[in-house]
Order: C-alpha cells, then sequence, then structure tokens
C-alpha cells in the first residue's frame, strides 16, 4: 500500500534571462521589505555581482567578500558581525554553493531574509540546509531560518563559469538527484522531480562541455539543478553527502569536483538498497542498458570530468585517515554501511576503478 509524507518548502523562484538583472530582482528585495541589504560575494565573483549591485546600489549597506569553500566557522562569526555592523535588514547572496552558505549562516544566528543570486548549479539556495566547518570537521543541519526567501536564476550568470567548474557543478547537482532516490526522506514525488532534474542535466551538461556560451544549454542545467535542490530539500542526504561532507572538511578538497569523483562509487553500493532505483536513473540519463553506477561514470567520462580523488588533491598518505573518517559517520546512519564498503568506496575513488561495490551489512 502507497504511504508517504511529502513536505515543499516555501520560497518564490523567479527564473529567465536578466532577472537578476533589472526589476525582477527589485521587486524581489522588496517582497522581503528589505532597505538595508548586505551584500555577501566574493572577490573572483565581482564581476557577476555588480550589476547585481548596481539596480539595488541605493539598498546595499555593505558588501562581505570573504567567502571560502565549506563555510569555516570563523568566516561565518565574520559575516554575522558585517550584518550586525551595517543594521542589515536582509542578505543578497550572488554567487556559487560557499556564498550561499556564508549567507546562511548569517541568517541561522540573526533569522535575516536571504535573497539568493545562484551563478553555479549547486543547488543549495533551494535547500534548509546549512553547514560550518571547524577544526577539520564539517556539521551540517536542517533549519528553516536559512532557507532562501526569494531565489532568482539568471542563466547569463553563469556564463563566466570555466567549463570545467561548470561540468563538476552540473554533476553536482546530478548527485542530489541521484541521492534523492533513496535518502530517507524520498517519496514519489521526489522522485519524479529528480528523474525531470536528471534528464534536463543529461541534456544540458552535453552542451555547456562542448560549447561554455550556450546559453540555452546553461538554462537547461540550472533548470535541472533547480530541481535537484528542490528535491534534495525534502528527500534528505544519505551515503553520498555524508561521505563527501567529511572529506571536503576534513581535507579542504573541492566541493563540486568532490561530488562529481564519487557519485559513481556511492551510486553502486546505494542504488542496490533501493529497488528500481538503477533503472530509473539510468534510463533518465540515457543509457537504458547499464547499471546507474556505470551510466553516471561513463556520463561524467564524456564530459571530461575528473574520476579520482587523486586528481582533485586527496593525498594517497590521506587515504588510511579518510576511511577512518568517513566509516564514523557511515556506521550511524540507518542503514549502516560495513568497513569493507567503506575502503571499497574510498579505494575506489581514490585511484578511479571501476565504480564495483559489493554491498554487505554491519
Amino acid at each position: 500500500m502507497l504511504e508517504f509524507e511529502y513536505s515543499g518548502h516555501p520560497s518564490h523562484v523567479v527564473f529567465g534571462t536578466r532577472a537578476a538583472r533589472g526589476s525582477r530582482l527589485i521587486d524581489a528585495v522588496s517582497r522581503v521589505d528589505a532597505q538595508r541589504v548586505l551584500l555577501v560575494a566574493a572577490d573572483a565573483d565581482r564581476e557577476l555581482a555588480d550589476p547585481v549591485a548596481e539596480v539595488l546600489r541605493s539598498r546595499i549597506v555593505s558588501w562581505f567578500s570573504d567567502v571560502r569553500p565549506h563555510v569555516p566557522i570563523e568566516v561565518a562569526r565574520a559575516a554575522r558581525a558585517a550584518a550586525v555592523e551595517a543594521s542589515a535588514d536582509a542578505v543578497l547572496s550572488v554567487g556559487g554553493g560557499s556564498t550561499t552558505g556564508t549567507a546562511k549562516a548569517i541568517a541561522l544566528t540573526t533569522g535575516l531574509p536571504v535573497v539568493a543570486v545562484p551563478t553555479t548549479y549547486a543547488g543549495s539556495e533551494v535547500t534548509p540546509v546549512w553547514g560550518l566547518t571547524e577544526s577539520g570537521r564539517k556539521t551540517t543541519g536542517v533549519d528553516l531560518r536559512v532557507l532562501p526567501r526569494v531565489v532568482i536564476y539568471d542563466p547569463g550568470l553563469t556564463l563566466t563559469l570555466p567549463v570545467g567548474l561548470s561540468v563538476a557543478s552540473g554533476l553536482n547537482a546530478l548527485a542530489h538527484c541521484v541521492e534523492a532516490f533513496w535518502a530517507p526522506g524520498r517519496n514519489p514525488i521526489t522522485s519524479l522531480i529528480v528523474e525531470e532534474g536528471i534528464r534536463a542535466l543529461a541534456a544540458g551538461l552535453p552542451g555547456v562541455a562542448v560549447d561554455g556560451s550556450d546559453l540555452e544549454a546553461r538554462a537547461g542545467v540550472l533548470y535541472g539543478a533547480w530541481l535537484a535542490g528542490t528535491a534534495f530539500a525534502t528527500a534528505g542526504s544519505s551515503v553520498h553527502h555524508k561521505v563527501c561532507h567529511v572529506l571536503g572538511g576534513a581535507f579542504d578538497l573541492p566541493h563540486a569536483q568532490t561530488h562529481a569523483v564519487v557519485l559513481p562509487y556511492s551510486t553502486a553500493l546505494a542504488a542496490p538498497r533501493t529497488p528500481g532505483s538503477d533503472e530509473r536513473i539510468a534510463a533518465a540519463l540515457g543509457y537504458d542498458a547499464l547499471p546507474a553506477a556505470e551510466a553516471i561514470a561513463t556520463f561524467a567520462h564524456a564530459l571530461g570530468a575528473p574520476s579520482s580523488l587523486r586528481e582533485v588533491g586527496l593525498r594517497e598518505d590521506d587515504v588510511d585517515r579518510a576511511i577512518e573518517l568517513v566509516d564514523a559517520t557511515l556506521s550511524q546512519i540507518p542503514e549502516p554501511v560495513s568497513r569493507s564498503d567503506t575502503e571499497a568506496l574510498i579505494w575506489g575513488a581514490f585511484t578511479g576503478a571501476a565504480p564495483m561495490v559489493e554491498v554487505t551489512r554491519r
């Protein structure tokens, strides 16, 4: 008998070319009654943030630019202090997942509303999930205060994202889709959403990989990333994200690239636990005859994505420690993963071997 619960999260989404560079942005900020806006954008994203800030020049009271991956606790504290010092009544984030994460860190303690303008395919702009890193350990949580009230998707703002990073970021979005098939809060609605998300990513990412200026392809990927984040916000995280959070926090690995590398291996481990997910993921990607893990690896390889943790900065000397840290996390999830499976996953991802993991129980 079919039984499930579905909870949609309350955010207003605006999607369209130049949506963040005109009157629709003003309308979005007015929606949260903001008059004193703290802009959060990294120095590296100034070229993207400047035209957005220009639209709101009379309302921007300060600019916080010390954005770093995985939101170190000291960055969160500095951002919160900047919001208080500026007497801000709202936060506007322009950038990728780290930028959105910094804005969320402000909202977590101040309750200030966030208006998010994502320039990558991270998806965190539509989730109530926050993450902070302290002493090499990344902690995550769920709190509706951090969920951006308004999200503005402007595909044109992704055009300057380098192709390699675009591919990795798109595969990060794919990870949100794939994980939603077996995460604790999965339900028939989230599965439908992510199937459409996978199809959009499968259609758009090859175009971006070939021609980074293909606005139509980028719009398709951004649409897929929105669907991915929307479903992930309800379904929650499981094996894949727990592995990547541990690796990213402990070894300061690049977020999107780490997700791109680990996804085939986490899928090989998790998909057999959820009947039917293999077929649906592979079919949505366009590889009906392959298991999902193999389909993802084949798709990622065709895009030129990194294929091993060694490539993205993990040293062989750190592999044993990585296994210890990941095993300590995966041993605590509702369906715990065995030590041998953790070892196979980490070594496979480190070397780039074929993603074949034998699933055993603790």
